[in-house]
C-alpha cells in the first residue's frame, strides 16, 4: 500500500493545478494517471484561456457572459469565484514560463471568442492547452511531486454508511499498466479527481480514447451525486473524419461559415444576426446540422470554414497547427481551400457535483476539471473558458484538500430528503451483482448502528482486495461478450438518439439501447489473459464506466422537458425558467439511479443574476 497526504487521479491540467497548489501547503501530494501527465487530452485544447486582463475589461463582465453562456443554468457563486481569479492564475502561468502569444509592445495576446463580449481569450498560437499542460508538468517536476504515470485507478476505497453525506473517502485502487500489479493509495488528507471528459461515449468525438468518464463513473458509484450530465457541448467545428478539433480560434480571427450554395448561413438565415460565426457554440451547431438537415450541406454531411481571407501570414502565426490538422486528416491545404467541418461530440458541461472549493458530499473526496460540475458552464461552455476552469478550480481544491480553510461554501452538495425526486417510468440500473455499494451484514440483518467504524487503512485495504477479485473474474472467464462490441453499440445509440438535436423517443430508445448493453455486459470476458500491458482488460473496465455516465446524460435529458443551452428538445422548444431553472442530480441508490433536482444558485457574490433572453 502506498500513503500520501493527497492523492490526485488524473494529470492533465486540474490534476496538475491541484498538485501544485497542495504541494505549495506543504501536503504529501502524489499523481496516479493512467497516462503520462503530457499526454493527457489537456493538451489536444487549441483556442485559449478567458481572462480578464486589460483596460475595458472586468470580472464582472466575464461571469455575466459565462451566466448568459449558461442560459443561466449556472450556479452564480461558482461563476464569480471563477472570473474573479482566473486574471491571477493566468499571470501565475506567465510568470511560471508558458509562452503566450504576444502583441508587438510585449502584452499577452488576446483574441475573440463566441459569446464574449470583450476579446479576453488568452492563447499561446493554435496549441494553448499544449503549452500550459507542459509548463504546469514542469512546475510538478520541479517541486518533486512523485507522479505514478500509467496507474490506472479503477475504484475508490470509501465507507459504506447508508447515508452518502456520511460516507468518507480514504484513498484508491489502481493498478500498475506496466507490472499488472494491484495496490492501494491511501489518502490521509484527501483524494481529488481530476480525469477529465466522457467523450468515448460518442462515436464522434473530440476527446481522446482515453476520456472515459472514469473519475464521474467511481465517484457516482461511491455515493456522490452527478448533475446537470444532459448538458454535452458539440463542437460546430470539427473534422468529418475524425472528430480532431478545429479551433474556435479560426472562426476568432475571422474565419466564416459556408453552406454548399456559398451563403454565410450565420447571417442569411438569422442564426445569429449579430455575432455570427462568434456565437455561443450551441447556437453555431444546431445552425450548421439545420443546414446540412435542410439540403444545404455538402456532400449531406458538412459545412466550409473558410480562413484563406486572413492571409498566409497571420495564418501560420496564429494557426499554424489547424493547417497541419487539415492537411493530415482531410487532405485540404486551409491556405488555398476551405475547410469541411461538422458538430462532434467535445465537452461535458455535467460531471460530480462539488462546492465552489471542489468538495463533494463524501467527506474527503473533491472533484476539479470537466470531470466536475461545480456548476460553472451550465447548460452551455463558453469557448476559453475550460482551461482556466481547471487552473482555477484545480488550485482551490488542492489547497483545500490539503488544510487551507477557505470558509464556509455558498454552495451546497449531497443528496437530501427534502429536495424534489423524479420517477421516469423507463428501463434503468443495473442488474444488483454489479452493484458497488457494500453488502449486507453476514447474517442478513442490518448493522446496529449506520457507522463504519473500519480503519483508513483497511478500507483502503478491503478495496483492493474487491478489485483484484473483480479483475480476476474477468480474466478467469473463456468465453463470454467482448466489451468493443458492447462500447461500439452504446456510442452507435448514443450519437444518433442523444445528439444535438434530440426526442422523446430516440431518448427512450437510447435507454432501452443502454439496458441492453448493461445485460450484455454482465456476460463479458477479456480475451488478453496477461497481467502486463493489458489494454483490453482495462478498456473492459472503462467500458462499463462509459455505461454509467451515459444512462445518466439520457436520463437528464429525457427529465428536462425544455430547450435550454445544448440541450434541444424537439417537443419543447422553450426554456421554462419557471419549471426548470433547477439542476438535474442523478444518485446511485444501490445501482438504481434515483432522478432529483436542486435549485440553480443566481445570487451571486455582489449582485444576483436575473435571466434574460439569450440572444447572439
Amino acid at each position: 500500500m502506498y500513503e500520501h497526504d493527497v492523492i490526485v487521479v488524473g494529470g492533465g491540467g486540474a490534476g496538475l493545478r491541484a498538485a501544485i497548489a497542495a504541494q505549495e501547503q506543504g501536503a504529501d501530494v502524489a499523481i496516479v494517471t493512467k497516462l503520462h501527465p503530457v499526454r493527457s487530452h489537456t493538451g489536444a485544447a487549441e483556442g485559449g484561456i478567458n481572462a480578464a486582463l486589460r483596460d475595458g475589461d472586468s470580472w464582472e463582465d466575464h461571469a455575466y457572459d459565462t451566466m448568459k453562456g449558461s442560459d443561466y443554468l449556472g450556479d452564480a457563486p461558482a461563476i464569480d469565484t471563477f472570473a474573479k481569479t482566473a486574471p491571477d492564475e493566468v499571470i501565475q502561468l506567465e510568470h511560471w514560463g508558458m509562452p503566450f502569444s504576444r502583441e508587438d509592445d510585449g502584452r499577452v495576446s488576446q483574441r475573440p471568442f463566441g459569446g464574449l463580449s470583450f476579446p479576453r481569450t488568452t492563447y499561446a498560437g493554435a496549441e494553448t492547452g499544449h503549452h500550459m499542460l507542459h509548463t504546469l508538468y514542469e512546475q510538478v517536476v520541479k517541486r518533486g511531486i512523485e507522479v505514478y504515470d500509467e496507474w490506472y485507478v479503477s475504484n475508490l476505497a470509501v465507507t459504506d454508511e447508508d447515508d452518502p453525506n456520511d460516507r468518507e473517502c480514504h484513498g484508491v485502487v489502481a493498478w500498475d499498466v506496466q507490472s499488472g500489479e494491484i495496490a492501494g493509495f491511501e489518502a490521509r488528507d484527501g483524494v481529488i479527481l481530476a480525469t477529465g471528459g466522457l467523450g468515448q461515449a460518442y462515436d464522434h468525438t473530440t476527446n481522446a480514447v482515453a476520456n472515459t468518464g472514469d473519475g464521474v463513473a467511481m465517484a457516482y458509484r461511491a455515493g456522490v451525486p452527478i448533475e446537470d450530465m444532459e448538458m454535452i457541448q458539440f463542437h460546430p467545428t470539427t473534422l468529418p473524419s475524425t472528430g480532431v478539433l478545429i479551433s474556435e480560434g479560426v472562426r476568432g480571427e475571422g474565419g466564416i461559415l459556408y453552406n454548399a450554395e456559398g451563403e454565410r448561413f450565420m447571417f442569411e438565415y438569422g442564426y445569429a444576426t449579430n455575432d455570427g460565426e462568434l456565437a455561443s457554440r450551441d447556437v453555431v451547431s444546431r445552425a450548421e446540422l439545420t443546414e446540412i438537415n435542410e439540403g444545404r450541406g455538402i456532400d449531406d454531411e458538412y459545412v466550409y470554414l473558410d480562413m484563406r481571407h486572413l492571409g498566409e501570414e497571420r495564418i501560420t502565426d496564429r494557426l499554424e497547427n489547424i493547417l497541419h490538422l487539415a492537411e493530415d486528416f482531410e487532405g485540404v491545404d486551409g491556405l488555398e481551400e476551405p475547410m469541411p467541418v461538422k458538430p462532434g461530440q467535445h465537452y461535458a458541461m455535467g460531471g460530480v457535483e462539488t462546492n465552489e472549493f471542489g468538495e463533494t458530499c463524501v467527506d474527503g473526496l473533491y472533484a476539479a476539471g470537466e470531470c466536475a460540475c461545480v456548476s460553472l458552464h451550465g447548460a452551455n461552455r463558453l469557448g476559453g473558458n475550460a482551461l482556466p476552469e481547471l487552473i482555477v478550480f484545480g488550485a482551490l481544491a488542492g489547497r483545500h484538500a490539503a488544510g487551507e480553510d477557505m470558509g464556509e461554501a455558498l454552495i451546497e452538495t449531497g443528496p437530501s430528503e427534502e429536495l424534489d425526486r423524479e420517477e421516469l417510468g423507463v428501463p434503468v440500473g443495473l442488474p444488483s451483482e454489479q452493484s458497488d455499494t457494500a453488502e449486507p451484514a453476514a447474517d442478513g440483518g442490518e448493522p446496529v448502528e449506520d457507522v463504519d467504524t473500519r480503519s483508513s487503512e483497511e478500507v483502503v485495504s478491503d478495496a483492493e482486495a474487491t478489485e483484484e477479485e473483480r479483475i480476476e473474474t474477468l480474466l478467469e472467464r473463456e468465453d463470454g461478450v467482448n466489451h468493443a462490441d458492447v462500447r461500439a453499440d452504446l456510442q452507435t445509440s448514443m450519437t444518433e438518439n442523444v445528439n444535438v438535436f434530440r426526442t422523446e423517443a430516440g431518448l427512450e430508445q437510447a435507454l432501452e439501447d443502454i439496458q441492453e448493453a448493461r445485460e450484455r455486459y454482465q456476460d463479458v470476458y477479456v480475451a488478453d489473459k496477461s497481467r502486463t500491458f493489458n489494454t483490453d482488460l482495462q478498456h473492459t473496465i472503462e467500458t462499463r464506466n462509459l455505461l454509467d455516465v451515459a444512462e445518466a446524460i439520457t436520463m437528464g435529458a429525457l427529465a428536462r422537458d425544455e430547450f435550454r443551452g445544448a440541450h434541444w428538445r424537439k417537443e419543447h422548444q422553450e426554456r421554462k425558467d419557471d419549471e426548470w431553472l433547477k439542476h438535474t442530480m442523478v444518485s446511485w441508490n444501490d445501482g438504481d439511479p434515483e432522478l432529483w433536482y436542486r435549485p440553480v444558485i443566481l445570487e451571486g457574490h455582489e449582485e444576483t443574476y436575473e435571466p434574460k433572453n439569450r440572444s447572439y
